[in-house]
């Protein structure tokens, strides 16, 4: 059978996944339910940014319905909506809103990434930037509970942010292009 579209997607998360996140180790949380297979993708083409809470709305349902052991977090991916971070970044702002509505908050949280994620006082090159960087819009649902215990195990977890910095410095730019071009 051909891949899909959303196959491709997918499989570009993946390996984004598996090559930067895990393979930096960038986020303590990411290595067991991606070797668990317990991640779940959703890709959501052409949509309002209506259509697009409503999504996160029910994964919200999906994540809390099911044990970890069967779906650990969710990954919402956007491939052809909000190209600008700022406007991305809005979205964001309203999907948390919708978490404190639904009353979630504490038991899950939204991570977010962007191909063009900037952090506040940097410059859009800076490699700091690149530790929140995906091949698409991603608004990734955890679990609170997931995180505490994962976060249990990593000394200072405080420092994490840090220790990505690092990483990406001492990558500089020419290695992370090297690795970015594997999934984009």
């Amino acid at each position: 059978m051909e891949p899909t579209e959303k196959d491709t997607i997918i499989r570009n998360t993946q390996r984004w996944l598996e090559e930067a996140v895990i393979g930096l180790q960038l986020c303590p949380f990411a290595k067991r339910p991606f070797q668990q297979d317990t991640i779940r993708y959703i890709v959501m083409e052409s949509v309002t940014k209506h259509e697009i809470l409503e999504g996160v709305k029910e994964e919200m349902q999906q994540l809390m319905d099911k044990p970890a052991t069967v779906l650990e977090t969710t990954l919402i991916l956007l491939p052809d909506s909000f190209p600008a971070f700022l406007d991305f970044n809005n979205l964001l702002y309203d999907a948390n809103t919708l978490l404190e509505k639904e009353d979630l908050v504490g038991d899950l949280q939204i991570a977010s990434f962007h191909p063009d994620y900037q952090f506040a006082g940097t410059q859009l090159s800076d490699v700091e930037n690149f530790t929140n960087r995906a091949p698409y819009p991603i608004l990734h649902l955890l679990r609170e509970e997931s995180m505490t215990e994962a976060l249990s195990s990593v000394h200072d977890p405080d420092q994490i942010y840090l220790r990505n910095i690092k990483t990406m410095e001492e990558l500089g730019m020419e290695g992370i292009k090297a690795i970015w071009k594997k999934f984009s």
